[in-house]
């Protein structure tokens, strides 16, 4: 009737994604650790143009929330652990993006600095923290760069969950910085009516479960929300759709192309300068001869998982970019991770493949089991949901899984488990591996000296008590070297591929500080066979290095490069280019030295009978990365600003 639009959003950070193949951008830590003003922009430009090829009116990124834990599975969206670096390359991202017609909308706001238990925790964050370390990027957005929306974030701050925070909603935002823009929820991030009616928040995401009709209109006639509170909200809507245009003309343009050219080069150009080297002993660049790569991400690009996940046109591997180079003869080994339970089986005969799997309808592993299975690996996701016929509560289960161990030659094993709730593993019955606890999803690694033809008896119990359930077990053993042994004996040098990935790394939950699989000490293994081992590191932040880094020769912190990623890695190893990258982190020795030890995840009693959230506590005050080291006698690894 009034002639308003569709406006349509998309995810995200770092490429335009709901349905769509487009440009994978170098994820959002990447492009801090480029330190570099013009390539940032020019990735909002791209970005922009993207969104203008699909006629997207509002693009969800980018996400700014500081690093102040590896652990936080969302890092790899975001700026680093500097408030300046982090609001700097903000306010270029949104420039970039906003000068293509397109909108931003940066997010999420406010600390919202863990994955964990997302919607049911409270950061709580004193005045000055807050607007020294964790505002400011929000800040520069709205003032510096004029950033079109706002998304309001899943937690609570100083609980008062931060889609009804008044004071971040309106005293901050509208009234201190100015901004008239839309401040709409995450997704299904708005948990009353009223609240946040009159916390501020425009919009409810993604669609109005809350803010309705059916939920609004007799506050309003009681007098419990204003009618021009709502009236204000219309208009925070509609005159931010008017200035930018969409009012005026369609937002697909039909001149730029889905396979976008700039957009292709503005990533290239982005993860040639995010890489960061970490180590060279001399030996990069990588002199012409014989080279083996190997690891998990020597054929692809990984990239963290959720919203910051893109579907690219195409990508080029490690693999792909070395092969490109002239002179080297590539060498690709097999990989060095599988979830196939090798070497297992059910009893002592060894006739049958696997482990004996036992499904039970409570947590103590109590009475008889509800269904048994013989299984072929570890490796589930069931999310919410049940995970066998006769599991009637789907968020309170147990299974056992039991069996025998048993190689044909001496082997060292390593043995990943990772699980979300409690998981642990016995061998002849003692315990050599565990996290018997409620928690987000974790790992623990166990490496084993198995003797030829003996027999060990292996039991895994694993737990879900409420929330997403997930359990993986990953073997890993003697014959990834030993398959390769040769061709890494045999190499001038080797490439090692290694860190996480979409499934190890993502929204929604939190992650390890070791590299996961046992990857660091496969890293050990192949040096003794190869000194000249030189590693790649995928990860969206810190990680720990300090038990293997001894073992390689260079290290490379590749970040989630994008799209172009291998052939920048490539071009960095083989001397074409020089490594520019520098850290936007401090990476610490062992997790225990980062400043927030002890304080990230839940750590306030709250003397509140049946409050059902958890308080975390942000006891380091301003003092986090950097400045936290600064007054520590434990020094990192590699300092903030590091390469």
């Amino acid at each position: 009737r009034l002639g308003i639009p569709e406006i349509r959003m998309a995810d995200g950070p770092q490429g335009v994604r709901n349905n769509t193949n487009s440009t994978m951008f170098a994820s959002g830590i990447a492009v801090a650790a480029t330190w570099n003003r013009d390539a940032v922009y020019n990735m909002g430009v791209g970005l922009g143009q993207d969104c203008r090829a699909r006629g997207v009116h509002i693009l969800l990124g980018p996400g700014v929330n500081i690093y102040r834990s590896p652990l936080c599975g969302r890092n790899f969206e975001y700026f680093g652990e500097d408030p300046y670096l982090a609001a700097q390359t903000a306010v270029q991202y949104v420039k970039g993006v906003q000068s293509q017609g397109a909108m931003a909308c940066i997010k999420h706001y406010a600390a919202n600095n863990q994955e964990w238990d997302r919607h049911h925790v409270s950061s709580d964050v004193d005045e000055r923290t807050l607007h020294e370390i964790y505002l400011p990027a929000f800040r520069a957005a709205v003032e510096q760069a004029g950033v079109g929306s706002l998304m309001a974030s899943y937690n609570m701050i100083n609980n008062v969950h931060a889609t009804e925070n008044r004071y971040l909603n309106i005293e901050v935002l509208r009234q201190m910085w100015g901004f008239e823009g839309i401040l709409m929820s995450d997704w299904n991030a708005t948990y009353s009516a009223i609240n946040a009616a009159n916390g501020g928040l425009d919009l409810e995401m993604p669609s109005g479960k809350l803010m309705n009709n059916a939920y609004l209109t007799k506050p309003i006639a009681d007098g419990l929300v204003d009618i021009r509170t709502i009236d204000a909200k219309v208009q925070n809507i509609l005159q931010t759709l008017i200035a930018f245009g969409f009012f005026d003309r369609p937002q697909k343009d039909p001149s730029i192309g889905e396979r976008n050219p700039f957009s292709d080069n503005a990533a290239l150009e982005l993860a040639r300068n995010g890489v960061v080297m970490l180590k060279n002993d001399g030996i990069l660049p990588l002199k012409r001869g014989k080279v083996a790569v190997g690891g998990m991400h020597a054929n692809s690009i990984p990239t963290g998982g959720g919203s910051g996940f893109v579907h690219p046109f195409e990508t080029c591997s490690v693999v792909e970019g070395i092969s490109q180079m002239k002179g080297y003869k590539v060498v690709s080994t097999s990989d060095v991770v599988t979830y196939n339970l090798e070497n297992l089986y059910t009893s002592v005969d060894l006739a049958t493949a696997g482990l004996k799997a036992e499904y039970f309808n409570n947590i103590k592993l109590e009475g008889a089991p509800v269904y048994t299975a013989i299984e072929s690996t570890i490796d589930n996701n069931w999310g919410k949901n049940s995970p066998q016929p006769g599991v009637v509560n789907e968020n309170k289960f147990a299974i056992r899984w039991s069996g025998v161990y048993c190689c044909d030659t001496d082997q060292v094993v390593i043995f990943s488990l990772r699980g979300d709730d409690g998981y642990r593993m016995f061998i002849d019955d003692k315990l050599v591996m565990g996290d018997w606890r409620d928690h987000s999803i974790s790992e623990r690694t166990y490496t084993f000296n198995a003797k030829a033809n003996k027999k060990y008896n292996v039991r895994i119990e694993y737990y879900d008590s409420g929330s997403d359930a997930r359990v993986h077990l990953c073997v890993h053993n003697k014959s990834y070297v030993a398959n390769n042994a040769k061709t890494l004996a045999a190499a001038d040098a080797v490439i090692l591929c290694v860190g996480f990935d979409s499934t190890t790394e993502k929204e929604n939950m939190d992650r390890t500080f070791e590299l996961p699989y046992g990857q660091g000490e496969i890293i050990k293994q192949v040096a003794a066979i190869n000194p000249n081992v030189i590693v790649v590191v995928n990860s969206g932040g810190g990680f720990e290095a300090a038990s293997w880094m001894d073992s390689a020769k260079a290290i490379l912190l590749a970040w989630y490069p994008g799209q172009e990623g291998g052939q920048a890695i490539a071009e960095i190893l083989t001397g074409k280019i020089s490594p520019s990258g520098r850290l936007p982190i401090s990476i610490e020795r062992k997790l225990e030295d980062n400043p927030t030890w002890g304080s990230y995840y839940h750590n306030l009693d709250v003397v509140v009978r049946n409050n059902p959230y958890k308080r975390v506590n942000y006891k380091e005050g301003i003092f986090l990365g950097y400045r936290g080291y600064d007054r520590k006698e434990a020094k990192p690894l590699f300092p903030c600003g590091f390469g």
